[in-house]
């Protein structure tokens, strides 16, 4: 992977469109200081995501956008594109090439992209990760780098060290890794706390949902008995009710006919003589009657005649269909047959088509093999011309060695010279020398006793400086065990103030009664609202409340119908409500006696603190109940009162009149009394938490600005140490330069005749190893012809194979069409035997038709017959009908004679209907009033059931059983469940409900929490994993780094020695890097102690020690070698020709030597002022020839 080229566009002095275009090797950028050169470095950085403005020379984001020149109007968007050749897919991303650009408008909006597609910054850095290759990598590095290495403190130069190291991604896991830590133990506070509250909730929510089931299923024995017994009392009130009002309709009707008869009586024998008249008419049409029946005979008899031809046609249409289900049974057959001939068929090509796969299967087996042997030579042909890639890599070593020899002739040539500079220093005065030495040794002696001095008291102030960070240590450990005590406090008051506020705990229709509070002011609140209780008595309270807990307290009895209403109409259940207005008279104790026994501590509700308006409430509920510090001393108190005192033990045991006990262990406590206590202490703790941050934290700032003051302090020695250093230096080396004055002098010309010796000596060996390196470079060029032979070989063998390969593809496809036509074959054949399988169903569903078709017209015929049976039967009823009619009409002739002979009895009649008519209307009266009464019962009835169970006389009828028929015995059991229902007491019939939401969210909670636990365990795992490999990693790769540091300074420096050393007692993931440097000849001494050049070199030394063991794909140096001689420029130069072999470099430079080395230029001038334009190489290369 390198760098391919870079486009600017607005970005800083590059107003127009600028694209450089970049190859592998040295690409070199020069210019005139002022062109805009390191705004391509800033381009680069820019691009690839950095956010501090500083590092790009600016005051805010938006200067790095063009900002016009006295001709020029400026840019409103900055464009960056960076695009990299990725065939070696060293980025993780399916793309050859990847082009990452960053576009920004004056606005302030700004952009990114990958390959065109928008992204997040966050993209962009995960895409260089480990690469060397990011705004905090070391592919770019300009002055600011340099001097970071140089000046900067340890813990400072430790980035650069991760990057080299590959740790950074890890630390970046490690920091998300512990966010999410924090995360999930926040989260598990906040479940905590819900999850203790709603089991406080779930103990006695169980019980009153218990308490509910139980009442629920007597409420519904009571509702079935009683509807039952509604319905047995309703059938009988009626059945009394019809028989009444059939007597009353009779009386009625007959008392009605007696008055009539009465009144008319004087004209009723004119009424008989019509009476009779009527009758003889009668008889005249029932003669008539008789007649008419025996037409009506006639007619049936032909309807009979009808029906018995149409039996005799349905016989006939089922011959018809019997010869129709023959017909379809016989094709039927001939499709079985016709699909077992296509079956037979297809069993034949089943087989042809094994045979036809297992010949195809062999040839492609072949195909495979020969393809085979075709990989086998690529391999092998690839495996050559890696070998000779690698011979060639080894040749440019040996250039390498060769320029190697070239520097260290160079340096003997150097010594030669410095030697001859010595012979002229021999000949002064030896006296002024020795007068000389003593002066500057015993400068030297008092500037080493004032460092001795420094020392002790820098010693003595980084002691105070550990101890100060300690105590940091300490304070910070102390501020966040602060901070997670007052986080728990105040998620617990938090979830405490909530769980207060949505009345949690209480039932579902007293919630949506609390709901109304702010819209109707005279709801007051719930009874634990309206009392105070110590912690101790709180237990003994709660349970002496028992369900009165949840009673609401309102103003009035206005405001309680209200609410009653409001819980009606939308149907949210039932509540107690506790007008202040209606208790105003609470019942007293009736055995104040109690009081005086052993153990007994008060009335409850003297145990409460409430305001005086409320304390007719707290005493009608608590006024009765006696607290008993134990169960003992309470059982004692019953048996001696004879279990006629309500009492409660602080411990919650509840002894209520006629000796029933009720306590034990409480599975949860909901502390309904006790939230708002609760809520006052968490406030209370909350704020000595936070107090007691701040206090903290002032602290922490106080000895922060004491750990500045005394690094301020340090840092001043350090200085006044270093100057101290560069002046012990000099008097070192001015007693060293005197010294060595007198010895060359007294040496005199023998020594340097062996030192002259000693020289031609190695120039000689340097020769020699120049002819063995010759020797082995032309080794190379063999060893490469040989690869070369081998090559070519393996390549006509592999024409060979590919021709095979030819013939055999061509066979295997012979095969493959000859198998398609046996597939289209079996294809045809199944799609025949579908198509028999379909018309066979056909067929199968015809048959049924017809069969079924049969059946009806047997089942019509039998319909018919029975229907000339009837019409028989009527034939004979009409025989009994005429002579129904001769006697009606014999009767009728009787009763006419009767009316004759009433008529004759007209005086004596009268009588008697005076006294009957009296009679009746008493009958009357009597039958009304019973009537009514019994209407009035049943009305009664029905509004029962309708008030009670919301009932209609016909939906009762629905839950009608009829094995309830024993009234008495009904009437007992119910008024038993009543008993039951009574004992039970106050019953929250919406806790059943409550309970059922409470436990699934509980439930949920639960999962949650189980799942936040394994979360938190296993975040920590990969939090330890990941420390464990960085520290693993580090280390490794930390001291690969430091042996490539040692062996790059001898090279650059031509001896010497470098080293790399962690600040001791710290975490090796935090620990800083000090780099301590001994340049040839010299002491080994920290950065600070060396010149100005040899700082620089020996912080590219180590850059060069990164590079070489983890390469980068480009890396861009903006003027590092600024502060170099000429030689060690040279020396830089040729080192960086040497890294060109896994990196691409990209030289902003000023230097001669640098350009030099460079494989191509790119110049960079303002032709224009303000505005930077890039110039052809060819000039560049002109001016370098000039």
């Amino acid at each position: 992977m390198y760098l391919k080229s870079i486009e600017v566009q607005g970005f800083k002095s590059f107003a127009n469109k600028i694209n450089f275009q970049f190859h592998q090797g040295i690409t070199g950028i020069v210019g005139p200081n002022g062109s805009g050169k390191s705004n391509v470095a800033d381009a680069v950085r820019w691009v690839l995501g950095e956010q501090r403005i500083k590092q790009l020379r600016g005051e805010s984001m938006q200067d790095v956008i063009f900002s016009g020149t006295e001709l020029r109007k400026p840019q409103g968007f900055a464009y960056v594109a960076i695009t990299f050749d990725n065939a070696d897919h060293k980025l993780a991303i399916d793309y050859d090439e990847v082009t990452v650009a960053r576009r920004l408008y004056r606005s302030g909006e700004s952009e990114y992209s990958i390959n065109g597609t928008p992204c997040r910054l966050k993209d962009v850095n995960e895409l260089f990760y480990d690469t060397g290759i990011g705004k905090e990598g070391y592919s770019i590095i300009g002055q600011g780098q340099i001097e970071k290495i140089l000046s900067g403190k340890p813990e400072e130069k430790r980035e650069l060290f991760d990057e080299a190291a590959g740790i950074v991604k890890f630390k970046k896991r490690k920091a998300t890794a512990q966010k999410k830590l924090e995360d999930e133990k926040q989260n598990l506070v906040r479940v905590n706390d819900i999850l203790s509250e709603l089991e406080k909730q779930v103990g006695p929510l169980e019980k009153q949902s218990e308490k509910a089931k139980i009442y629920l299923k007597k409420r519904e024995e009571l509702k079935e008995l009683d509807v039952n017994l509604f319905l047995l009392e309703n059938g009988r009130i009626r059945d009394q009710l019809a028989g009444v009002e059939e007597k009353y309709s009779i009386a009625k009707n007959d008392y009605e006919q007696a008055v009539k008869q009465y009144d008319e009586v004087k004209n009723e024998y004119d009424s008989i003589q019509g009476r009779i008249e009527e009758l003889e008419q009668q008889i005249e049409t029932a003669r008539n009657t008789i007649s008419d029946a025996s037409m009506t005979r006639g007619k049936l008899e032909g309807e009979i005649a009808v029906l018995k031809e149409q039996i005799k046609n349905a016989q006939g249409n089922e011959q018809h269909f019997n010869e129709r289900v023959a017909a379809i049974q016989g094709q039927i057959h001939e499709k079985e047959q016709e699909k077992q001939k296509l079956l037979e068929n297809k069993a034949i090509y089943d087989e042809e088509m094994a045979s036809l796969e297992k010949a195809r299967s062999e040839a492609k087996d072949s195909l495979s093999q020969v393809q085979q042997r075709i990989a086998e030579l690529n391999t092998l042909i690839e495996k050559n011309k890696n070998q000779i890639i690698e011979t060639l890599n080894e040749r440019a070593t040996i250039k390498s060695k060769m320029s190697s020899f070239d520097t260290m002739m160079e340096q003997l040539r150097i010594r030669k010279a410095e030697l001859n500079s010595r012979l002229l220093r021999a000949k002064s005065d030896e006296a002024e020398r020795d007068a000389e030495i003593k002066a500057l040794e015993e400068k030297f002696q008092k500037i080493n006793d004032q460092i001795i001095e420094k020392n002790n008291h820098l010693t003595q102030l980084d002691e105070e400086n550990t101890a100060m960070r300690a105590g940091l240590t300490a304070k910070d450990e102390e501020i966040r065990s602060l901070q997670e005590k007052y986080q728990q406090s105040k998620s617990r008051l938090d979830t405490i103030t909530n769980l207060t506020e949505r009345y949690e705990g209480y039932g579902g229709s007293i919630q949506k009664v609390m709901e109304q509070k702010d819209k109707n002011e005279g709801i007051i609140g719930v009874v634990a609202d309206i009392i105070k209780v110590e912690k101790k008595y709180e237990t003994a309270i709660e349970t002496a409340l028992g369900g009165n807990i949840q009673n609401i307290v309102t103003d009035d009895e206005e405001t309680a119908k209200q609410m009653i209403g409001f819980l009606k109409k939308n149907r949210y259940g039932r509540a107690t409500f506790l007008p202040l207005t209606s208790i105003t008279k609470p019942q007293e104790f009736k055995t104040p006696e109690v009081l005086n026994e052993k153990g007994a501590i008060g009335l409850a509700d003297s145990l409460v603190q409430t305001e005086k308006r409320y304390s007719n409430v707290a005493k009608a509920m608590l006024g009765r109940i006696a607290v008993i510090d134990n169960i003992d001393n309470a059982v004692k108190i019953a048996r001696k009162y004879d279990y006629g005192v309500r009492m409660v033990t602080l411990e919650g045991e509840l002894l209520v009149p006629g000796g029933a006990i009720s306590g034990g262990a409480f599975k949860n406590n909901s502390n309904l009394l006790g939230r708002r206590r609760e809520m006052e202490e968490l406030e209370k703790r909350v704020a000595q938490s936070m107090q007691a941050l701040e206090d903290a934290k002032t602290a922490l700032e106080e000895m922060r600005q004491k750990r500045n003051e005394l690094r301020k302090a340090i840092e001043e020695e350090k200085s006044a140490l270093q100057d101290l250093f560069i002046k012990q230096n000099t008097a070192r080396l001015n007693v060293v330069t005197a010294q060595e004055r007198k010895t060359e002098a007294e040496q005199g010309f023998g020594d340097l005749k062996t030192e002259e010796i000693e020289i031609g000596q190695k120039q000689a060996e340097i020769d020699r190893d120049k002819e063995n390196i010759l020797k082995e470079l032309e080794t190379s060029r063999q060893q490469e012809k040989n690869l070369e032979q081998e090559i070519t070989s393996y390549q006509e063998e592999l024409e060979g194979y590919r021709a095979e390969e030819s013939g055999k593809t061509g066979m295997v496809g012979e095969w493959d069409v000859a198998y398609e036509k046996l597939l289209q074959k079996q294809e045809f054949e199944k799609t025949n035997l579908d198509r028999i399988e379909t018309e066979m169903q056909r067929l199968k569903d015809e048959l049924s038709e017809v069969e079924e078709s049969l059946s009806q017209s047997r089942a019509e015929a039998e319909i018919r017959q029975h229907s000339i049976e009837e019409l028989t039967m009527t034939i004979e009823a009409s025989h009994s009908t005429q002579s129904d009619s001769e006697i009606a009409l014999k009767e009728k002739q009787h009763s006419r004679e009767e009316l004759m002979t009433k008529q004759k009895n007209f005086f004596t009649t009268r009588e008697e209907i005076s006294e009957r008519k009296a009679g009746l209307d008493k009958e009357v009266y009597r039958l009304n009033a019973q009537r009514e009464k019994l209407e009035e019962s049943l009305e009664s009835q029905i509004n029962y059931m309708w008030n009670e169970y919301e009932l209609t006389l016909s939906s009762a009828g629905e839950l009608r059983k009829e094995e309830f028929n024993d009234v008495p015995s009904m009437r007992k059991q119910i008024s038993g469940i009543k008993d039951e229902i009574r004992k039970l007491g106050d019953v929250n019939v919406n806790a059943i409900e409550d309970y059922k939401v409470l436990m699934e969210r509980y439930t949920f909670l639960k999962n949650q929490h189980d799942d936040l636990i394994e979360a938190e365990k296993t975040l920590e795992g990969i939090i330890q994993e990941l420390d464990t490999a960085m520290r693993k990693q580090f280390a490794e790769k930390f001291e690969e780094i430091r042996r490539e540091f040692d062996k790059v300074f001898k090279e650059l420096f031509g001896g010497g020695k470098g080293t790399l050393e962690l600040i001791e007692d710290e975490d090796i993931l935090e620990a800083g890097v000090r780099i301590i440097a001994q340049p040839p000849g010299k002491k080994l001494q920290n950065m600070m102690q060396l010149s100005g050049g040899e700082k620089s070199f020996t912080a590219i030394a180590l850059l060069f020690a990164i590079q070489s063991l983890k390469p980068s794909p480009f890396c861009l140096l903006d003027e590092i070698e600024a502060a170099l001689d000429e030689g060690n420029v040279s020396r830089f130069a040729k080192y960086l020709n040497k890294l060109t072999k896994s990196t691409q470099f990209i030289v902003i430079t000023h230097r001669r030597g640098t350009m030099e080395q460079a494989d191509r230029l790119y110049g960079i001038t303002m032709q224009e002022k303000g505005v930077s334009t890039l110039v052809s190489v060819n000039l560049i290369d002109s001016a370098l020839d000039n």
